[in-house]
């Protein structure tokens, strides 16, 4: 969340599109009807489902599944066109004026540069901007130039007209200009919507480019940095944004720092490539401070090992010979036989990971799989038969499965990061039963065996695993006290202010913040965004102090949110260009005071820079705003496109009805023999998309009896229209097909799902929640990934859980 969920309650304008936040994030749905009680704010719901948070809309539109930048690019065309944006923002605060390099076009869904056979563009040199002989970016504050972003804004999307994007979502004209004209008033300065997502933008083949045509709108609007404002993920699982943080996936490290690239063994190269220097004279672009980070990092993990004549142990970081191990990429792996063994923490993946059928033979070709989790799952049981539910054949398995309980998270101490970034520390309520044991005793153990094993008879790189620093005062199970000190930071040598020679912080303290680390060896922080989250006067984090002084819900002294307790992301844009909010009543978030800046929030600019000084807000980006073109960052191009979902209901895309490269994302990875296995609307009629219900979390709580009383089992819902189509009554059984398998369940014949008309087809959409399975005390249950198909988003390769096509029967 580039907010948090308190903030919500500031908006003029909440929009919940690809999200249920009512549904799904019951507690935080608190702050919008705190929003509209005490703000009179609007609500708006954008969703194939009449959802529960659309029963409390005041307006909703439904829209066919996988559709949401048709709808999204509609809407920026609506706002370009009837000049609602707000012009003193997009002006000074995003890239409007900059000049796109010569050579960059997009013609027939497909931007300059696209190698068919290898499905990428593999030319991006042109999807930048031009730069003159200092190395600053050209601009044309006329915005007359037709290769400034402007301009080729406007061009793109002018294809978005509300008949096209009628035609391709299937919303009624009349609800969605109803929508685009009510979100358009928010582009007056001092009004703020705020956007809510979650899994229903980000679990398509095109959901990176769903989320950042929301970014894109609200630049446009002027809600980003504002309170109120903004685009918030609403995270699914409490630490799911920890996950992240802490460069959990492959081809990162702590605080969004990145792995380096097998061609990549130069420590200096490697620095100088991702220390981006400002592109506009007297910006700040906070990258330039990678180093500091990554050095800090590399002392937190080797201590006195990491030293500058090693390159602070550089060499001992993997190097990736391919972009990233993703999830999808390494079940393909294992499918083909090339895993030996995998380590399952907290996880699912057999019920989590599309195709289950895949999914399933892939763990069966392992030799051992370690499952680390309280419970036990489908997965620590896949070699199971349980009839119907998971028809295998056990002997023919030869995987060894070893399940080693862990303790819950009521069961620890320990800290979570919320979805606005909070991190709030949290205590232990109860002993862990049996013979559960902490993820970190379990890891710690393995950590010492291993490393015995390489001490006594060698292997290859081993120095990456001898030279670790283990200085824990237990080393068996390093207490969560001391490794939240160690994310936060120390210094390691007295740390002083380059300017007067000040001591910051004496050897051996805890670290303020993240502006004392340096390059040299001296700090040391395993989160560099997380330092500042203890400090010598303690742990930051279990603060309780909910004091809210300006009445903006800020309450800087409960927990401690990254980075710098900053609730807000880009505050300064939340004042105009001369340091004043724009509304100076209701919505003051920082501004300068004649000699500072200061506010509600910590400011997130430099404090001393004048506005005069002409430093911009987005100072994480060389060019100091916002990108509503995206230059060489994605990998389908630098403007979102609608593509369709690789399983399309209408057989072709609209936008480029003759182009059948352009039918689906096609910078998106499809591994061998998948694309045989995507339906066609001829055999699968019917547009799917999944989702969760308030009752269940996950596939935990169908081992909690209580949850398995009030949602019992496993269900369906079908449109009342198709339900009569199909002959199909209430509380019938169906059976729901994919071209992977299929699923039955009880129908729920609704009036919540209704046909829609898409591209002069009518189109029927399904709803599948997810929670059942073949363990737990809740009645058995079908996997409803057992339906989904083994592709994902060409960004993040999230598979596209939210767009497939289906038949349904009765049973």
């Amino acid at each position: 969340m580039t907010n948090h969920w308190s903030d919500i309650k500031n908006a003029d304008l909440v929009l919940i599109m690809g999200g249920n936040a009512a549904e799904a994030h019951p507690c935080g749905f608190k702050w919008v009807t705190e929003a509209k009680a005490h703000n009179k704010a609007r609500l708006v719901v954008v969703d194939p489902r009449f959802t529960r948070s659309a029963s409390v809309a005041d307006l909703y539109a439904p829209i066919r599944t996988g559709t949401d930048i048709a709808f999204l690019g509609g809407l920026i065309n609506y706002l370009l066109e009837n000049d609602k944006i707000q012009h003193e923002y997009v002006r000074n605060y995003t890239d409007v004026s900059f000049i796109v390099k010569e050579g960059f076009g997009f013609e027939n869904g497909l931007f300059n540069g696209y190698d068919a056979d290898k499905r990428a563009y593999t030319d991006k040199g042109t999807w930048g901007y031009e730069l003159d002989e200092q190395g600053y970016a050209k601009v044309d504050p006329t915005l007359q130039h037709p290769r400034c972003v402007y301009q080729l804004l406007k061009k793109h999307y002018s294809r978005y007209t509300p008949d096209v994007v009628s035609n391709i979502c299937g919303t009624p004209q009349a609800a969605m200009l109803k929508v685009w004209e009510t979100i358009a008033e928010t582009s007056a300065p001092g009004k703020a919507m705020t956007i809510m997502y979650a899994l229903g933008w980000t679990q398509h083949s095109v959901g990176s480019q769903m989320i950042r045509t929301g970014a894109m709108v609200q630049l446009l609007l002027g809600n980003i940095g504002m309170p109120g404002g903004g685009v918030n993920a609403l995270r699914g699982h409490s630490n799911i944004q920890g996950l992240t943080d802490l460069g959990l996936l492959s081809n990162l490290l702590p605080g969004y720092l990145t792995v380096p690239m097998e061609g990549e063994q130069d420590y200096a190269a490697y620095i100088a490539k991702r220390t981006a220097k400002p592109i506009r004279p007297g910006q700040l672009s906070y990258w330039q401070n990678y180093e500091k980070f990554h050095v800090s990092l590399m002392k937190a993990w080797y201590g006195k090992n990491a030293t500058a004549e090693n390159d602070w142990g550089f060499h001992w970081l993997p190097k990736l010979d391919i972009p990233g191990y993703d999830v999808l990429k390494y079940f393909d792996m294992m499918y083909q036989g090339q895993v030996n063994g995998y380590f399952c923490q907290g996880f699912n993946p057999i019920a989590s990971f599309p195709n289950k059928a895949k999914v399933s033979a892939a763990l069966a070709k392992l030799k051992y799989l370690v499952v680390m989790d309280p419970l036990a799952t489908e997965t620590s049981e896949f070699w199971r038969n349980a009839g119907e539910y998971n028809d295998v054949d056990t002997a023919s398995i030869q995987t060894t499965v070893f399940r080693l309980p862990t303790t819950c998270f009521a069961e620890e101490d320990g800290s979570l990061v919320n979805s606005g970034r909070w991190l709030q520390w949290h205590w232990k309520a109860a002993e862990p039963p049996g013979l559960a044991r902490t993820d970190v005793a379990i890891m710690g153990g393995l950590f010492h065996r291993l490393r015995n094993l390489y001490r006594e008879e060698g292997g290859a790189n081993a120095d990456a695993l001898l030279n670790i620093d283990w200085s824990y005062m237990r080393p068996d199970e390093p207490s969560p006290e001391e490794i939240a000190r160690e994310f936060s930071g120390k210094a390691l040598a007295d740390v002083t202010d380059p300017t007067t020679g000040a001591v910051l912080a004496k050897a051996g303290e805890q670290l303020a913040g993240f502006a004392q680390l340096r390059a040299d060896g001296s700090t040391a922080s395993g989160c560099w965004i997380f330092c500042g989250a203890w400090t010598q006067a303690g742990n930051q984090m279990a603060r309780r102090d909910n004091a809210d002084p300006y009445g903006m819900g800020q309450t800087l002294g409960w927990a401690w949110s990254w980075p710098a307790n900053r609730r807000i992301l880009y505050n300064r844009a939340s004042a105009d260009v001369s340091g004043q909010p724009w509304d100076a009543e209701k919505k003051r978030l920082v501004w300068w005071n004649g000699k500072a800046w200061t506010g509600t929030d910590v400011p997130d600019f430099k404090v001393d820079s004048p506005p005069e000084a002409g430093m911009n807000p987005f100072i994480m980006n060389p060019e100091g705003v916002a990108r509503l073109f995206a230059v060489d960052k994605m990998n389908e191009g630098p403007f979102p496109e609608h593509y369709e979902p690789f399983e399309t209901p209408i057989g072709r895309n609209p936008m480029h009805p003759d182009n059948p490269k352009a039918v689906s994302n096609p910078a998106a990875r499809v591994f061998k023999n998948d694309m045989e296995l995507f339906g066609t609307a001829e055999e699968f009629p019917y547009a799917a998309t999944t989702y969760r219900l308030t009752e269940h979390f996950h596939f935990w709580t169908k081992h909690c009896r209580l949850n398995a009383i009030t949602q019992p089992e496993q269900f369906v819902e079908i449109g009342e229209v198709l339900a009569n189509e199909l002959g199909i009554k209430a509380g019938e059984r169906v059976k729901v097909s994919s071209n992977r398998g299929y699923i039955k369940a009880v129908a729920v014949v609704t009036k919540r799902i209704k046909p829609l008309t898409v591209d002069g087809k009518t189109v029927h959409q399904v709803g599948i929640p997810l929670h059942w399975g073949f363990s737990g005390v809740a009645r058995n249950g079908y996997l409803t990934n057992t339906l989904t198909p083994f592709v994902g988003d060409a960004n993040t390769q999230t598979p596209e859980f939210k767009s497939f096509l289906v038949n349904v029967e009765k049973a």
